[in-house]
C-alpha cells in the first residue's frame, strides 16, 4: 500500500474535479509515476545464469515517500562535519491555526516569515549577555502537518548550546540543561512575526480570498490580527541532547519528511483512505483514521510546498556565506581536529550500506553479476506539462 496507489487509481478523476496549482499538478504526477517505465530505467543481465532485471527511475521529488532516504543519508552526512562537542537543544516554533486559511492562499510568505521571525528571535536571546552573549548556530526545518494530515505549521529547530562572541576571540557554554526561557521566546516571537506580517499585508504581499477576503478591508484586517496578540503562541523547547550523534539521529526524523510515509498507509478500499495516526491530546495514543479519497488528496497537497521553496535554512555560525570560516574559529577555540572530507557515496554502496543489500547480485542464481545491458528513455506522456484548468 502507497501513496502513488491512491493516486493512481483517484488521482485523474480529482484533477478533473478541483481546481489545482500547477505545483500541485506536477507533485500528483511525479509520485504516481515514481519507479514505472513512464520514468524510464535500465535493464541489466546477470553475467552467470544470463537471468534480467529491470529498473525503474525514481521521481526525486520532496515529496515522495519513496524519494526521501538516499537525499536525508546524504544531508546528514555533509550535517555530520559541522557538529561540535557542544550541548545542541530542539526548539519548536509553532504558528497559530488562526493563520492556517491565509497560509493556503499565500503560504511562500507565511513560510518565509516563520523563518526570519523564529532565527531572529532565537539570535537575539544568544547576542544578549543574560543568557549567552554571542553567536549561536541554528538549524530550521519547516513542517506544515499534524499527524491527522491537516494544517500544523510549524518549524523545528536544532540550536547549538554555545555561542561565538562578538570579536570571535572566545565561545561560551549555556547553562547546563537550559538555554531560553521559552514564556519569553513565545511572545518576543509573536511580536516579531505579527510586526512583519503587518508590514506584508501593507506591501501588498498577500492575496485574500475565500474565507479570508473580508480581510482585504483595512479595518477587518486590524481587528483580526490584534486577536492573535491576545493568545499566547507556542514555543517548545526540550532538554540538551545526549551527544552530538543524538543530533543527528534525531535531526533524520525531520529533515526530509513528508506529511505521511507508505508506512502509515492500510488500505484502500470502497472510496476510504484508512491510516494511522498518532493523538497527542490522547497520550499520544496510536488510532487509525478513515478518510474518503478526495478529503486524504485534499489534506495531502496542503503540504505541497511552494517552487523552489527551501525548507531547511541555517542561521547565525551555520549561516552559509560564514559557516567555514566561524566554524573553523570554534573548532580552534574548542581544541577539536577539523573534520574529515565527505567522500560522495553512490546509490549502489548507499543501499548496501543501509540495508546490507548488493544491487548487483544477481538473486537469480547467487552467483553472477548484474551488468548493464539496456537503457530506456522516459515515456513522451511522462514529460508533458501539468494539466492546467
Amino acid at each position: 500500500m502507497e501513496l502513488a496507489d491512491v493516486f493512481r487509481a483517484a488521482g485523474g478523476a480529482y484533477r478533473d474535479s478541483h481546481a489545482l496549482v500547477p505545483q500541485q499538478h506536477r507533485v500528483m504526477r511525479a509520485i504516481e509515476t515514481c519507479r514505472t517505465a513512464a520514468l524510464g530505467g535500465h535493464v541489466e543481465q546477470c553475467d552467470q545464469c544470463g537471468a534480467l532485471k529491470i529498473s525503474y527511475n525514481s521521481c526525486r521529488n520532496r515529496h515522495c515517500p519513496k524519494c526521501q532516504t538516499r537525499a536525508k543519508e546524504r544531508w546528514l552526512a555533509a550535517r555530520r562535519a559541522e557538529l561540535l562537542p557542544v550541548p545542541y537543544f530542539h526548539v519548536v516554533f509553532t504558528l497559530p491555526h488562526g493563520l492556517n486559511a491565509l497560509a493556503q492562499g499565500n503560504p511562500r510568505v507565511l513560510y518565509d516569515l516563520l523563518f526570519k521571525t523564529a532565527a531572529q528571535t532565537l539570535l537575539e536571546f544568544g547576542h544578549n549577555p543574560r543568557w549567552l552573549g554571542g553567536e549561536v548556530g541554528i538549524t530550521l526545518v519547516l513542517h506544515t502537518w499534524g499527524q491527522n494530515l491537516n494544517e500544523h505549521v510549524h518549524v523545528h529547530g536544532i540550536v547549538s548550546g554555545c555561542a561565538l562572541s562578538s570579536v570571535g576571540d572566545q565561545w561560551v557554554r549555556s547553562r547546563s540543561g537550559f538555554l531560553f526561557p521559552v514564556k519569553a521566546l513565545a511572545k518576543v516571537f509573536r511580536g516579531k512575526y505579527l510586526g512583519a506580517f503587518k508590514q506584508a499585508a501593507a506591501a501588498g504581499k498577500l492575496k485574500f480570498a475565500g474565507s479570508t477576503a473580508p480581510l482585504a478591508q483595512p479595518a477587518r484586517f486590524s481587528a483580526w490580527v490584534n486577536t492573535l496578540y491576545r493568545h499566547d503562541w507556542v514555543v517548545y523547547a526540550k532538554r540538551p541532547f545526549a551527544g552530538p550523534e543524538q543530533v543527528l539521529e534525531y535531526l533524520g526524523h525531520y529533515t526530509h519528511r513528508v506529511a505521511i510515509s507508505n508506512a502509515r498507509l492500510l488500505s484502500f478500499s470502497q472510496g476510504s483512505v484508512r491510516f494511522r495516526w498518532r493523538d497527542y491530546a490522547a497520550g499520544n495514543k496510536s488510532k487509525v483514521m478513515a478518510l474518503p479519497v478526495d478529503e486524504f488528496i485534499r489534506r495531502f497537497l496542503l503540504h505541497v510546498l511552494p517552487k523552489a521553496f527551501v525548507r531547511i535554512r541555517h542561521y547565525g555560525l551555520l549561516a552559509n556565506r560564514t559557516r567555514a570560516d566561524k566554524l573553523a574559529r570554534l573548532r580552534t577555540l574548542l581544541d577539536v581536529p577539523p573534520p574529515a572530507p565527505v567522500e560522495p557515496e553512490t546509490a549502489v554502496a548507499f543501499v548496501l550500506r543501509v540495508t546490507g543489500i548488493d544491487l548487483h547480485h544477481c538473486v537469480a542464481c547467487g552467483k553472477g553479476r548484474l551488468i548493464l545491458v539496456a537503457r530506456h528513455a522516459p515515456l513522451a506522456q511522462a514529460r508533458a506539462p501539468p494539466h492546467r484548468r
